[in-house]
């Protein structure tokens, strides 16, 4: 399904991402964990097609999605759909119509910019804020909604696509703890429901632990873990995050509701004994 081969993306002389490598067989929920600079971003970034690699393939369902230009370029992106930690939304309008803007990619521009939808994607936009549980806001600004409403909204926009692959990079670092839990619970509901591949840039071990089929653990922008949540030991943590003294599995093992709102280079320090 997904073959990631020999990946880089260079800066300057400094690799960001350095040569990695992993293939995904099925539809799963993949957590990739790390700390700041580890290069996770770039990673999604790359795979999205809004940074370039300097070097490898990135294969899905077979085609590789590096080497497309275009019109494939945009139609790749459609189908692999990116959550922001800032929610990128535009905030002075309202739900239903950020919601909307997932299918530009389907739709003439001009109407677009002047608010003309067909009234069937109108209806789907409602139904899948019903679904996510935000239909009441459908008529409000982007901007009058709390940090947790706006990202179930980004994850609106982005089903609108009807992707195949749903990205979303630190989805909770900007929230609270609540509204971690209630993200990170629809998109694991997304991924049960629909069968679709997702693929999250987490800053806690907790919630890959919690959420993930699969976590894979970034240093210095190679892949120093690729396993299953169990397999998370602290040794594991070590590997991933550098620290060089021993663990407290007590602390690595501390909740969500500890956790949503810390990055994780201030987790990495709080493992440390």
């Amino acid at each position: 399904m997904l073959d990631v081969r020999n990946v880089s993306r260079l800066f300057g002389t400094k690799a960001a991402v350095d040569r990695i490598s992993f293939s995904v067989e099925r539809t799963g929920f993949v957590g990739v964990i790390g700390r700041s600079g580890a290069g996770k971003s770039t990673f999604l970034r790359m795979m999205n097609r809004l940074t370039d690699a300097s070097a490898g393939e990135i294969r899905f369902e077979g085609r590789d999605i590096l080497a497309l230009r275009g019109a494939e370029m945009r139609a790749w992106q459609s189908q692999c759909a990116m959550i922001f930690q800032q929610f990128n939304l535009v905030p002075r309008m309202d739900v239903v119509s950020n919601v909307l803007h997932g299918r530009l990619a389907h739709r003439a521009t001009l109407p677009s910019i002047f608010g003309f939808w067909p009234d069937d994607d109108v209806l789907k936009a409602l139904a899948i804020l019903d679904r996510l549980g935000i239909a009441e806001q459908a008529a409000k600004r982007a901007e009058a909604l709390s940090g947790g409403q706006q990202q179930r909204v980004a994850i609106a926009r982005a089903l609108m696509q009807d992707p195949k692959v749903i990205l979303a990079d630190e989805p909770i670092a900007s929230l609270d703890p609540m509204n971690a839990q209630v993200v990170m619970d629809t998109l694991r509901r997304i991924h049960d429901e629909d069968n679709r591949l997702v693929i999250a840039n987490l800053h806690t071990l907790d919630t890959a632990r919690r959420y993930c089929d699969r976590v894979i653990g970034m240093r210095d922008g190679r892949i120093v873990f690729d396993g299953t949540p169990d397999q998370l030991t602290t040794g594991v943590a070590r590997d991933i995050y550098g620290a060089d003294a021993s663990f407290s599995e007590t602390a690595t093992s501390t909740s969500i509701e500890a956790l949503g709102t810390r990055g994780d280079d201030a987790y990495a320090r709080e493992l440390l004994a």
